[in-house]
């Protein structure tokens, strides 16, 4: 069962677009809601994924679109999935202790009965985040439906396209344009390691993003650009961590390792005893 809100929560999340339920302290880490996304796990089933962020000593997760659910329903499980499946995905999460806190990058568009599927399915998921890479023309329609179901989109960056002039969300500037003068709900999902990917200095951009960082994607990548644990490398995991805290971020921070596919695992939970055991600065 659901907790009762006060009304002063509830007056507090109308007018400054803080999700109606936070993420629960005990699935987080550190203060933080650090989880795995699902992604890193991509060679494996969700339910695998789920298993093996489990065992990595972290407590949330993030799904993607099209993942096969399990070895006993080899189908792609998206925001399209039958009531069936979700429940057992549902029942897998419970199993293991976790919650499943953002979905994405999936694609929202200016269709928004194709956009409500999504909302539905996160609504109904217990999902805080949708990351998506919306195009501007498409912020009206996602707006409207970030103020009916009280869910956050986060503007997700990939990596600068040096032979495409067009794709613009690889720049913090650019994304806070997007938001600026949206719902405080509609922020940016740092993906970190496409930052440094793009030749920028991680903490530099999300000082650009202030107050605007909704979910993250967090990386450590070192000078052969691919991922390695958290502290190895040159993202600058300590100052991320203290710009997420000094902005009480209350967003999910998702671990997406894109290395080492089939055996990560080790690395990630070093990751994740990484944010266990860092300190702020005093």
């Amino acid at each position: 069962m659901r907790p009762v809100l006060s009304l002063l929560t509830l007056a507090v999340a109308a007018v400054w677009g803080v999700a109606a339920e936070p993420i629960p302290e005990a699935n987080k880490t550190n203060g933080f809601a650090l989880g795995c996304q699902a992604y890193s796990f991509r060679l494996f089933t969700v339910f695998q994924a789920i298993e093996k962020t489990a065992a990595s000593g972290a407590k949330v997760i993030e799904l993607y679109p099209g993942q096969k659910l399990s070895a006993q329903d080899d189908v792609p499980f998206t925001h399209d999935s039958p009531p069936e499946l979700r429940e057992k995905l549902k029942a897998k999460l419970k199993e293991h202790g976790l919650i499943v806190v953002a979905y994405g990058v999936v694609g929202l568009s200016k269709n928004e009965e194709a956009n409500r599927k999504v909302f539905e399915f996160a609504k109904d998921m217990g999902i805080r985040v949708i990351n998506s890479e919306p195009s501007p023309d498409a912020l009206d329609a996602v707006e409207k439906l970030v103020k009916e179901y009280d869910i956050k989109v986060g503007i997700h960056n990939h990596p600068r396209r040096k032979n495409d002039p067009s794709y613009k969300i690889w720049d913090p500037n650019w994304v806070l344009e997007m938001v600026r003068d949206r719902d405080p709900r509609i922020g940016a999902c740092a993906d970190i390691g496409h930052w440094v990917r793009s030749g920028l200095t991680p903490v530099e951009c999300l000082k650009i993003l202030k107050g605007r960082v909704v979910s993250s994607h967090l990386k450590d990548l070192g000078d052969k650009l691919h991922d390695q644990p958290f502290g190895t490398g040159k993202s600058d995991i300590a100052g991320i961590l203290q710009f997420y805290k000094d902005q009480k971020m209350d967003g999910p921070i998702s671990i997406e390792y894109e290395h080492n596919w089939e055996s990560s695992l080790p690395e990630i939970t070093q990751c994740v005893g990484y944010v266990k055991s860092w300190q702020p600065a005093k």
